[in-house]
């Protein structure tokens, strides 16, 4: 009985020690779970410069030159001498239409002019020995007048059988269908058989020289004074050396590789549309860019002396004001308003409501907002992603973020201790 009762006082003291270090474990426990980790979230840093001010503007591209292969004139086409698509070059044979007809009149004209050329030697002959016999009075005034009329009419029946021969030569080349700019060369309007130039001229095919191209581009009125009075009362600088060089993005958000130059702005506003024109030249050496597209053309109009750029994720618009989210040197967080000036690329200019040094968040707001919008955070460096890795491609806080998760998912579960373990404690 004695031996039975000393058992259950020993059950009985191990179970208070085991309850006594759970509920330590447990406060252990809630006291770690007052005091969670700072939330990792990436971080930019405040540093102002002379940033150039940006103007990203609709625009089309045209063909430098262009130039319409007609028929001059009429017969049956024979042959297509090009490849549609290919690269031709100014002179090079595109078309032959049927030229029988037209070197026959070649033949007639040489022909007629032979025999005004045969008379003419006659009537000079003719001249020639009358001028001693007139001399001597052998002969009347009137009959070596008329000699004399006779060769002058010779002459110029030699003359218009010259023209004659020249025009029927030039019908005869205007049968070999040649191109008249260098460029890139559409595909064929007509086809081999077809009857063109037949009481109009026929187009055949189209030449568009492609490099370099035009950009042509508008920008608001309305936009160029404001700008023509920031400059005026000091807010913004004139733009540098670079001022004439213009950026073209493309449908895809990519920028083309090669810049532009502009040439030209108008002098008037479009009444319609209350809008100026703008051209630029832009090369185009591998002929990857086409007459007719539509991008975005970046201008650089003036600059910012003391502006930000914030890559545009960080900033979040409203009606009212633009904010960003602030991060203080305890982890704090805070909204600040800021003043935009534009965009440059993939980031907004601020001109104002930042101070050097300060750290803006541009990572980690979704796992932010979810923890309830309250610090403390901890500031991680924001890398961009690359180009090639898009949207998927940052290394910022939520990659943080994610790894820790990643591993702590990964790790193993604690092992609950034993009753005999915590009897040993």
């Amino acid at each position: 009985m004695t031996r039975r009762l000393g058992m259950w006082v020993s059950l009985v003291a191990a179970a208070a020690l085991f309850s006594a270090c759970g509920k330590q474990e447990g406060g252990q426990q809630a006291a770690a779970g007052s005091a969670p980790p700072a939330l990792p979230v990436g971080v930019v840093t405040v540093q102002p410069g002379e940033v150039p001010l940006m103007a990203e503007l609709p625009g089309r591209l045209e063909a430098l030159r262009t130039a319409q292969v007609r028929a001059r004139v009429a017969g049956i086409l024979q042959k297509r001498l090009f490849t549609e698509g290919a690269d031709v070059k100014a002179g090079q044979p595109l078309f032959q239409i049927d030229a029988a007809t037209y070197q026959a009149t070649v033949e007639s004209a040489q022909a007629t002019l032979a025999r005004a050329e045969a008379n003419l030697a006659q009537t000079t002959a003719l001249v020639q020995r009358y001028e001693p016999l007139q001399a001597a009075k052998a002969i009347s005034p009137q009959e070596f007048l008329n000699a004399q009329v006779s060769q002058r009419a010779a002459q110029a029946d030699v003359a218009a059988a010259k023209a004659a021969l020249q025009t029927a030569r030039i019908n005869l080349g205007y049968a070999s269908v040649t191109a008249p700019i260098s460029g890139r060369i559409g595909r064929a309007l007509v086809t081999e058989g077809a009857l063109v130039g037949q009481g109009e001229v026929t187009q055949l095919a189209l030449i568009q020289q492609v490099h370099p191209l035009y950009v042509n581009f508008t920008q608001s009125a309305t936009e160029v004074l404001k700008l023509r009075q920031a400059l005026q009362a000091g807010a913004l600088k004139k733009a540098g050396a670079n001022a004439a060089e213009v950026r073209v993005v493309l449908d895809d958000g990519r920028e083309y590789p090669l810049p532009g130059r502009l040439l030209f702005a108008d002098l008037s506003v479009d009444s319609t549309s209350g809008q100026v024109s703008l051209r630029a030249e832009l090369p185009n050496p591998q002929g990857l860019l086409l007459p007719g597209m539509y991008v975005r053309v970046r201008l650089e109009q003036a600059q910012v002396d003391g502006g930000v750029l914030l890559p545009q994720q960080a900033v979040t618009r409203g009606a009212q004001a633009d904010t960003v989210l602030v991060v203080a040197q305890d982890g704090s967080v805070a909204p600040r308003p800021v003043k935009l000036g534009g965009a440059r690329g993939n980031q907004w200019v601020v001109l104002g409501g930042l101070q050097a040094g300060e750290q803006v968040m541009v990572d980690g707001f979704q796992k932010f907002m979810m923890a309830g919008g309250k610090g403390p955070v901890k500031a991680v460096p924001w890398q961009a992603p690359p180009v090639s890795a898009g949207m998927g491609g940052g290394a910022g806080a939520e990659g943080v973020d994610s790894a820790s998760a990643a591993s702590a998912a990964s790790a193993p579960a604690p092992a609950a201790p034993s009753p005999a373990a915590a009897a040993s404690r």
